[in-house]
């Protein structure tokens, strides 16, 4: 292998991979070959955070600066040239979502958004940090001033910025996707002021646009699947088991669950396939088979060849929102013809027996509310330091209403969820009952159902309105690639009405489409999306508004100091 310098020259007869579109493998030959360095990658993708995060567009994808980002590349640079890479994502930069929590030792915040944890100090990395950080990983993420009055949003920035504790803190209505007190509002790059969706929304934005090779999200209820859908990438939410939570600021240990945000499928395979896997601090994880799958493996473009798929429309394609959104139903069709002529047998309807029930239930809302208070109380206990004095979620309520500056600011004061949470009274019959309630209409008479009543082997639907939630309460896999875009004509609409939040659906927004099955599926669901996603090549489709797109190239990097 040849040798790679911690500063590789520039050269005239390379080509180097465009940063909107990179792919892990892409970027991966480039290092290889000596085109350019893990130091090279960190300085370009933070020079593109620069233009576009708080400059120009002012996209808010991402809180803060990881100045360790560059002495950890140049580390494993040194490895390469050594001894070779250690995992395909050797030296590759990576930005987490800022509820999972990173060591002290690496100086970056882990907030969940919020002002209350700002210089806080969990125990250790989350069980997926340390996967990632002995595959070789370099995160792009930050230390700032502990300071527990203000904790300014910084030019740029190392972790994703979120919908404030995971979009729980307020109920619906009350706070806009994809804004925190720390980061602020983080908008669409595909539509000015367009919503990003939450709660992964930074996540999503920087993934779309090229701010880091690839980023992970979180998802209780489609905070990875439906940012990954507006923002014209693939999100894979797994099974709850597949992935460890330890260490994640959590809502739910019910629904919680960790996956990759990327630009491509093949890119996501590569972070599952590190991801995964059993954490002793994790429970959950215990349960899932014993060996986990190289997903990579399951990157086929024949996938679809022989297989069935069922489209359950009682769960998204109802008549108020078909006639709001012809567009998702025009390209959705389309898109099951793709799928005949890849091979597979499209069974439709193969409606859940339980979808009425789904669409009615207040159950879940049980399930998180208490979740939220057991699981966050547990999760702030074992924090090393606490500045602010929080330990528990009444310290977070009472916090937000002593800054109001800081954390409910004119139009943002809700915290209605936090305050239903905090009046919960624990894991009682109540909660259990509803625990089993949604096992049983996500799962047995759900998802399950339908698989085994038509004989199918995934259901499949656009990755829009409540598609996610038979997923979500089942805690079952969905993976999600882009499909299509709004058309130019379509109608601005507006979440209730405000003319300052951003915009829900616009001209030009991106919406995706999911594969979703039983629990441990992945590799399938991987393998249809990729025969899917390489069919269409739907992402390339349109690129973001051009003040959003940044410049920098690896070329304005590579060889200057």
């Amino acid at each position: 292998m040849p040798g790679v310098s911690t500063s590789a020259p520039e050269r005239a007869d390379v080509t180097f991979p465009d940063l909107y579109e990179a792919t892990v493998m892409e970027l991966q030959a480039g290092l290889d070959a000596g085109h350019f360095t893990s130091v090279d990658l960190v300085k370009a993708y933070f020079a593109r955070i620069d233009e576009v995060n708080i400059k120009g567009p002012g996209l808010r994808a991402v809180l803060e600066l990881n100045p360790s980002a560059l002495s950890q590349a140049a580390e494993l640079d040194k490895e390469r040239a050594r001894s070779g890479k250690r995992t395909k994502m050797h030296g590759i930069p990576i930005l987490l979502k800022d509820n999972i929590a990173t060591d002290a030792s690496d100086g970056m915040n882990t907030t969940a958004g919020s002002h209350s944890l700002f210089g806080s100090i969990p125990p250790e990395d989350a069980g997926v940090v340390k996967r990632l950080r002995a595959a070789g990983a370099v995160f792009l993420g930050a230390p700032t001033v502990f300071n527990i009055v203000r904790a300014p949003l910084t030019e740029n920035a190392g972790k994703a910025n979120l919908s404030e504790w995971s979009y729980f803190r307020g109920q619906r209505g009350e706070l806009p996707s994809g804004w925190s007190g720390r980061g602020g509002q983080t908008t669409n790059a595909y539509y000015q002021n367009g919503d990003p969706c939450g709660s992964s929304a930074g996540s999503g934005v920087a993934a779309s646009i090229g701010l880091a090779a690839v980023t992970l999200g979180t998802e209780t209820d489609g905070s990875i699947i439906c940012p990954s859908s507006l923002n014209n990438v693939v999100g894979i939410k797994p099974t709850v088991g597949l992935t460890s939570r330890a260490g994640v600021i959590p809502i739910s240990s019910v629904q919680d669950t960790v996956g990759p945000m990327t630009r491509s499928v093949e890119d996501a395979a590569i972070v599952l396939s590190i991801i995964a896997g059993k954490d002793a601090n994790d429970d959950a994880t215990l349960t899932q088979p014993p060996e986990v799958p190289d997903f990579t493996r399951a990157l086929r473009r024949d996938a679809l060849k022989g297989k069935r798929l069922g489209v359950p429309r009682r769960v998204y394609m109802d008549e108020s929102i078909t006639k709001s959104d012809p567009s998702v139903r025009v390209a959705f069709e389309a898109a099951l013809d793709v799928l005949r002529d890849l091979g597979a047998e499209v069974v439709d309807p193969a409606d859940l027996p339980s979808a009425d029930e789904i669409h009615e239930s207040d159950k879940e809302i049980t399930v998180l509310e208490v979740d939220c208070k057991v699981d966050v109380n547990a999760y702030l206990a074992k924090l090393k330091e606490s500045p602010t004095g929080v330990r528990t979620l009444a310290d977070v309520i009472k916090f937000n209403d002593e800054h109001p500056l800081l954390e409910k600011p004119e139009g943002y004061e809700g915290q209605g969820r936090m305050i239903r949470a905090e009046a919960t009274s624990g894991r009682d019959a109540k909660y259990l009952e509803a625990v089993a309630f949604d096992y049983d209409i996500g799962r047995t008479r759900g998802i399950d159902a339908a698989l085994k009543n038509h004989k199918l082997d995934a259901l499949v639907l656009p990755s829009v309105g409540s598609s996610y939630t038979p997923a979500a309460i089942a805690g079952y896999p969905v993976i999600s690639v882009p499909l299509s875009f709004y058309p130019e004509n379509m109608e601005i609409k507006r979440k209730d009405g405000s003319l300052t939040r951003p915009v829900e659906r616009a001209p030009g927004m991106p919406f995706g489409i999911s594969f979703f099955g039983t629990a441990y599926t992945e590799s399938d669901l991987v393998g249809f999306a990729f025969a899917y996603e390489q069919a269409t090549r739907a992402r390339l489709g349109r690129r973001a508004y051009a003040d959003a797109i940044p410049k920098t190239q690896l070329r304005d990097i590579v060889g200057k100091d």
